[in-house]
């Protein structure tokens, strides 16, 4: 380990960014290309999504909740790409306390049975999942036109209980990270500047070069 990385830090050579929104010129996008330059730089194997680049269809066919039914190719590949990953970084705004359609769909499709987590065998879905997923950590950076201290006191931070408990948690990652960065619209070039170095210096402690 490198000397003077907390003890939680993971040594990691895949990792999957996932990004969701439709500017290509948002602050989120800048908040992606920081974090995979960081990983490039780290040495890492990148496989980076942006979703509304990618044209990702959210809609869940009731066909692929089945789990014996078959699954599109295109599903399997992010499937695969997922499962495959030793690190997760997603980076999306703050909508209604909510990720962005497309990536609620993202999570409704791939973060799927026997992929990201499983029942014991007799269990017909009632019971606690078992997380399947390698990752070893995951973090999560929102853009916000809610102030902090009002996102708190005013909704009590769902993406917080969302993205750590609802998701990662359940699918296996324990080690979580995640800031929120606003007021994005009234936000100075300084503030973004810093907001982006803080990102790195995120990516680094997490996911440092091997």
């Amino acid at each position: 380990m490198t000397p003077g990385w907390p003890a939680h830090t993971i040594f990691i050579v895949k990792i999957l960014v996932v990004l969701a929104h439709p500017n290509q010129g948002s602050f989120n996008h800048a908040i992606a290309e920081r974090a995979v330059k960081t990983l490039n730089k780290n040495e890492h194997e990148v496989i980076f999504h942006d979703l509304y680049a990618e044209g990702f269809n959210p809609d869940l066919p009731y066909d692929e909740i089945l789990e014996n039914e078959k699954i599109p190719g295109e599903i399997k590949n992010y499937c695969s790409k997922l499962a495959e990953a030793d690190g997760i970084i997603i980076v999306h705004p703050n909508w209604w306390g909510q990720p962005p359609a497309i990536l609620k769909g993202y999570v409704d499709r791939i973060f799927r049975t026997n992929v990201a987590y499983k029942f014991e065998e007799g269990d017909s879905g009632e019971g606690i999942p078992i997380g399947l997923l390698k990752a070893r950590a995951a973090l999560v950076f929102n853009t916000s036109n809610t102030a902090c201290n009002r996102e708190m006191e005013a909704f009590g931070d769902p993406l917080e209980t969302l993205w750590r408990n609802c998701i990662f948690d359940l699918c296996g990652v324990k080690t979580f990270y995640r800031s929120a960065f606003g007021v994005i619209v009234t936000s100075t070039a300084e503030q973004r500047r810093a907001w982006l170095d803080e990102v790195q210096d995120t990516v680094n402690r997490y996911f440092p070069s091997s």
